[in-house]
Order: structure tokens, then C-alpha cells, then sequence
């Protein structure tokens, strides 16, 4: 588990790489999408984070052109963000948008808080960091991605993430300049869609920088309340000129109260 490589980032504590001990679980094969989401929102009249406070993270390219929004200001860590007034998971661009034809898309403007509610109406769990990576590693060791070493092998795409230059123009070669749908390109070898690119996605872990130093060898799991809960995978918004964080080993995470319309979970059982 980890990376010692000097391609990532030692701010996210991604190494020392080590290894790890994970007792048996299961994992969904794609992430949850915008149709179950909807189906456990009419079940139980869950309202979302972002509904709740009347906004949420946008990516600016992800707003349609002519589009007329009412925002709450820019991100001052990433200007490209706004913070847009009645985004949420069934609104992901703000109001006039909508995930009608979307269904099979991840959900997103999943707060970790949302994605727990979820998974306790679904009778699942949040998968932990070295869970989740070692779903992610398809029963190869060592690699940087889920299917090898190569990013595009044989010039074929094999995840959803930014093409051409960040954040101004996605040339879409990967087929998509927004969310893809769950099943997007081929699966890992343990038959996973999208472990990395297309969403972030939560994990139960909170937060550490020195999460491989700290947590046992067997089923780590980080329980002390940092403020900031793990994320994992990387996005469609991932370049190599600024998040190059769609490798396996990769590390990220933000407040639990947090949504943006690039992060969605999975569950585990």
C-alpha cells in the first residue's frame, strides 16, 4: 500500500509504501449513481447538505455557456470553483440543470455526511483507505494505475480525466469533458469500474498526512478526528499540471460538510 514514488505528493502522505493486511469484504463495482441516489431520496426524504445550505462547489466549465447563476463568490484556494446558489446532487450545474439524463452518472455534491446517510439507509459502509486501494489495485502490485503502468496503453483511455490544458480547455479524448457514466471504460481486474477519474470518492478514514506511519499493518484505519475525511481516485478535473492524484496510491480530503459537482463514494459491505 502507498507510494514511494516521487511523482506523488509528500504533502498527502503517500508513503512510506508498506505492506498491508486487509480482512475479506466486498465492494460495489461502480460508484453509487444519480438513479439510486434518487431512490433513496424518495424513500426517506433525505435532504442533502447542499440543499440544506442553498449551494454548493461548481467547476466553472462544467456551467453551460449563457447559463444565469447566482453566486456566493470563487474559491480563494482555486478560482476556477464557484460557489453557486441551488447547486446540488439533482441540480450538479445549478438551477435549470438537471441529472434527467444522467441517471447512470455518479451522484455528486455528495457531502461525506450525505454519503454516510446513504450507506446507513443501504445497510453498507464507506469502504476504509486500504480498502479502497486495494480494490482499486485489481490484483496487481506495485502499479501506478488500476490496469498498469501506462496512463493510455496501446493509445487507449482507460479513465475519465482532464485532456488538453488545465483549467481553460478539456479536449474530451477520453470521450468525456464531464462525468461519465458508472461503467465507463473497462473494469480492473478485480471487475471495478472508474477506480480512479470520473468522481472522488469518500472514504471512511479521517484524515492524516502521516496515515502510513501511524496505522497498524492490519486493516489500518484512521479514527482520530482531524477535521478532514479521506477521499480517493482523483476526478475528471485531475491534470497532470495540477492533480495528478488518479493513481492508486494517491491521497486527498476535505471537510465532511463539503460538496462539489466532481465528488461522489461507493460503498462496502
Amino acid at each position: 500500500m502507498g507510494s514511494d514514488s516521487d511523482v506523488g505528493y509528500r504533502a498527502d502522505g503517500e508513503g512510506p509504501q508498506r505492506p498491508v493486511t486487509v480482512s475479506a469484504f466486498s465492494i460495489s463495482a461502480r460508484a453509487v449513481s444519480n438513479a439510486e441516489f434518487d431512490a433513496f431520496v424518495r424513500d426517506s426524504n433525505y435532504v442533502s447538505q447542499a440543499e440544506q445550505c442553498g449551494w454548493s462547489f461548481v467547476f466553472q466549465g462544467s456551467v453551460p455557456g449563457g447559463a444565469e447563476l447566482t453566486t456566493r463568490g470563487i474559491s480563494s484556494e482555486a478560482p476556477w470553483w464557484l460557489a453557486v446558489e441551488g447547486a446540488c446532487w439533482s441540480r450538479p450545474e445549478g438551477p435549470g440543470s438537471s441529472v434527467d439524463d444522467r441517471e447512470d452518472h455518479p451522484v455528486t455534491h455528495i457531502s461525506w455526511h450525505d454519503a454516510n446517510a446513504y450507506c446507513r439507509w443501504s445497510g453498507t459502509r464507506l469502504p476504509s483507505e486500504a480498502e479502497w486501494e486495494m480494490a482499486a489495485r485489481g490484483a496487481l502490485e506495485n502499479k501506478t494505475y488500476p490496469w498498469g503502468d501506462e496512463l493510455v496503453p496501446n493509445g487507449e483511455h482507460r479513465c475519465n480525466i482532464w485532456q488538453g490544458d488545465f483549467p481553460v480547455a478539456d479536449s474530451g479524448d477520453d470521450g468525456y469533458t464531464n462525468t461519465a457514466p458508472v461503467t465507463a471504460y473497462q473494469p480492473n481486474g478485480s471487475g471495478l469500474f472508474n477506480m480512479v477519474g470520473n468522481v472522488w470518492e469518500w472514504c471512511n478514514d479521517w484524515f492524516s498526512p502521516n496515515y502510513h506511519r501511524v496505522t497498524r499493518a492490519t486493516n489500518p484505519h484512521y479514527v482520530i478526528p482531524s477535521g478532514r475525511r479521506s477521499m480517493r481516485g482523483g476526478s475528471f478535473l485531475c491534470h497532470h499540471s495540477y492533480c495528478n492524484r488518479y493513481r492508486v496510491a494517491a491521497r486527498s480530503s476535505n471537510t465532511p460538510d463539503s460538496s462539489t459537482n466532481h465528488c461522489g463514494f461507493r460503498v462496502a459491505v
